[in-house]
C-alpha cells in the first residue's frame, strides 16, 4: 500500500525508513511527529499516543491527523488480524511482493518470516 500510494504521489520513499528510522533528510512533512505517533500506536502507549495527536492537531490540522490516525490503525489492524488468524507470511500480497523487496527493506530478518 505504501509503495502504491507514494507512486500515484509521484513520490520517492526509502523504503529503509520503515525499518531503520526515518532520514532526517526525507521528504515526509512532519515524518518525525508521524513516526512517534505510529510507534505509541504500536506500543499500545495511550500516553504518547494523546500527545503525539495534540501536536499533530496543532501542526497538521484535523483532516490530516483524522488521516494519519486511521492509517496507522489500519496497518496496525492488519498485523494483528494476519497475527490472529495464522496467515504466515508468503501469502502477504497474494504472492506478489518480490523477494528483492522483502530483502530490501529487511523483512526476511524478522523472526517469524525466518520460521515461517
Amino acid at each position: 500500500m505504501l509503495r502504491e500510494s507514494s507512486n500515484a504521489a509521484d513520490n520517492e520513499i526509502d523504503l529503509h525508513d520503515i525499518t531503520e528510522g526515518y532520514r532526517h533528510d526525507t521528504d515526509i512533512e512532519h515524518a518525525e511527529l508521524l513516526m512517534g505517533f505510529a510507534e505509541a500506536v504500536a506500543r499500545r502507549d495511550e500516553n504518547g499516543t494523546s500527545a503525539h495527536r495534540q501536536k499533530m492537531l496543532e501542526l497538521m490540522g484535523e483532516p490530516a491527523t483524522v488521516d494519519a490516525a486511521a492509517i496507522a490503525a489500519a496497518f496496525h489492524g492488519f498485523v494483528r488480524l494476519a497475527d490472529a488468524i495464522g496467515i504466515p507470511y508468503e501469502g502477504a500480497a497474494g504472492g506478489t511482493d518480490s523477494t528483492e523487496l522483502r530483502d530490501e527493506i529487511g523483512i526476511s530478518d524478522f523472526y517469524r518470516a525466518q520460521n515461517a
